[in-house]
């Protein structure tokens, strides 16, 4: 039976699972913390204000959805880097990318609008093809009669 929030919420989360949780996403917990900095730095201009980083974030999506091959390559070997990295190397590459963040935020924004244009180019080719294997359900109308 599944457990109701409320008496999830009673229960105490133990150190341990903390710890174990902390060790097997610390990568993406690095990144989650150097996409926060990074925003509230650009937000409130600490080094670079909003309008570089978001610029750089719009032309580096519109770049992934026009050339997404050339573009899915590079990143796959950067990502195929970083996992070949041992754990504290992936620390380090974490900690400075929160140092990239505090003090360039438009770098870290132009990674993500990369990102963001390819998962737009997958999704909108993907649910293209869902609508191709439906047989285009969406059309229900079928005599050749004009309707006002």
């Amino acid at each position: 039976m599944v457990k109701k929030l409320s008496d999830k919420l009673k229960e105490s989360i133990s150190f341990h699972d903390i710890e174990s949780f902390r060790r097997k996403y610390s990568t993406e917990i690095l990144t989650v913390a150097a996409l926060a900095i990074a925003a509230i730095s650009s937000a409130w201009d600490f080094f670079t204000g909003p309008k570089l980083s978001i610029f750089l974030f719009t032309l580096t999506t519109i770049i992934a959805i026009f050339f997404p091959e050339p573009v899915q390559k590079s990143i796959r070997k950067m990502y195929g880097f970083f996992q070949m990295q041992e754990k504290t190397t992936q620390l380090i590459l974490g900690a400075v990318r929160i140092v990239v963040a505090i003090f360039i935020p438009f770098v870290l924004f132009g990674a993500f609008g990369l990102l963001a244009g390819l998962a737009f180019h997958h999704y909108s080719h993907q649910s293209e093809q869902m609508g191709e294997k439906s047989g285009n359900k969406a059309s229900k109308h079928t005599s050749n009669d004009e309707h006002d």
